[in-house]
Formats: C-alpha cells, structure tokens, sequence
C-alpha cells in the first residue's frame, strides 16, 4: 500500500513542482489555534504539515522553535495533545503530516502504544531527531508495522555508511539538513546542501527534502533546482510567535505560506537519480 508522503512526492514529480513542507510546534500558541494554524497551512498549499511535539530540552532547535516550546509547554500540550491535534484536523487537511519528535516523550509513551495511537491519529511520517540510526531498528519496525513512514535526518557531516543506512530504513522522504547547527532562518541557503543532496541521489530515489534556514521564495525555488522540496520552520514559528497575540494569526500565517509557494514553480529535473 502506497503511503500518503510517497502519493505526494509522486504527484509533485509529475507536475514538475517542488514540494513545501512547513514546520510548527504541536499546540503553539495554544491548542485551540494550533488546530487553525494546520489547516491554514494546508489551505495556502503546504505539501507535507511537520508538527513538532515540545520537548523541554531540545538539542537541534535554535531559539525561535526553543521558545515555541516553551510557549506549548506552558499552554499544557502533551506528546499525547499533539497526537489529539493532528487526529482533530486530520479530516480537514490533504496535506501528508509528519510528527517530528525527540525520543524521550515516545520511549516514556512506548514504541507499541505511541505508533497504535499516531496511526489512529492520521500521522503519516515520524522522524525521531536525536534516535541514532544504528538503534532505529526496532522502533522504525514499529512503525512500518502500523503503515508510518521512518524519516532520517541527513546532515553535510554525514558519512556514506550512514547515508546507506538512512536509505535502506528511511521510507516517504530522506530530510537533508543544508548545514550544522541549529534551526534558524538564513539570509542565503548554505552551499553545503547542494552537495549533500547529490550524495544521497547516489544511493537511494526517495525523495530528498531540504531544511534549516530557509525563509523566502527564492530560497525554495533554489533547492527546488536539485531536491524534491523545501523545508521551512523557524521563519514561519516566528510568524506565529509574532503573532501570537494577534486576531490575524492564522491569516498571516496563511498568507505567510501561500507567499512562500510563488517559489514552488517549475523544477527542471530534480526528481531524478545522478
């Protein structure tokens, strides 16, 4: 059976366009409009809806999903909200939903019970950031026994026996980070992402989305010249922290995504394996 992730790169192919995945935190800034958020999301054309559980001691996220944390943390959500979120919306939004998540909350939740309950939810993706891939095996089992997609996270540092591994374990996508350190928005994409990118061709077709910095049209419509879509978080966490305050929050999040999707055009071979 074809997964959700795997029809949407398989339709983007065959439009020619780069995918948008966009990130925001699970129940930021609160329950209730984080529910709104997703679906406006959805509505302004997001590909893939990433939803981030919050997690007090973060090891990969920069200050502005650091604080979108705190702010659901502190608004009560839950690795078990989060999942009560993605199953509230799940109905309204076509877009693919990957739960991005540390491995604390899930190992404290267990493996069996949080994948019966993400599956029940409508999650289609998990990625686990700091779950070694050498110890993945028996949680991404799991998961591919309950029809989730495994995503692994790639980085320009990554070695080529890793990057085998990610491929052979990795299902729906392979998400290539374009550069070390934390999440954050970029003036300009790093130049290590195009060459991490061509790596990974070298050893699997899954499609290949690119994170961490990007921000702006062009910044997609760049890494839509050589990966399958665009990754971007921490600029639009920062629409919602701004706006959090706001009775335009979710219309500026909406016009903030549907912005970001002029640089979704056209892509000139992308898809394929080098």
């Amino acid at each position: 059976m074809t997964s959700r992730i795997a029809e949407v790169f398989a339709g983007l192919r065959t439009a020619g366009q780069t995918g948008l995945v966009t990130y925001v935190t699970g129940g930021d800034p609160d329950a209730a409009r984080s529910g709104e958020i997703l679906r406006a999301l959805d509505r302004a054309g997001a590909d893939v809806l990433e939803v981030g559980v919050p997690f007090s001691d973060p090891v990969a996220d920069g200050p502005v999903i650091q604080r979108a944390s705190e702010r659901a943390l502190a608004a009560g959500a839950t690795l078990s909200s989060t999942l009560a979120l993605v199953e509230g919306v799940r109905a309204d939004v076509r877009a693919a939903v990957v739960l991005f998540s540390y491995a604390n909350p899930i190992l404290r939740m267990g493996y069996a019970e949080f994948s019966a309950r993400a599956a029940s939810a409508g999650v289609d993706g998990v990625l686990v950031l700091d779950l070694p891939i050498e110890e993945a095996g028996p949680f991404r089992r799991t998961l591919v026994g309950r029809g989730i997609d495994p995503i692994f996270l790639l980085s320009p540092t990554t070695t080529e026996t890793r990057l085998r591994q990610a491929a052979e374990l990795g299902q729906g996508f392979l998400y290539g980070i374009s550069r070390l350190g934390v999440t954050g928005a970029q003036a300009k994409v790093a130049a290590s992402a195009h060459a991490l990118v061509e790596r990974i061709r070298l050893v699997t077709p899954l499609p290949v989305a690119v994170g961490f910095g990007l921000c702006r049209p062009e910044h997609v419509r760049q890494v839509g010249k050589w990966a399958d879509a665009a990754v971007v978080g921490s600029a639009l966490v920062d629409v919602v922290a701004r706006e959090a305050s706001s009775l335009d929050l979710v219309a500026a999040v909406e016009r903030y995504v549907a912005w970001l999707k002029q640089g979704t055009g056209t892509r000139l071979g992308a898809g394929s394996v080098t």
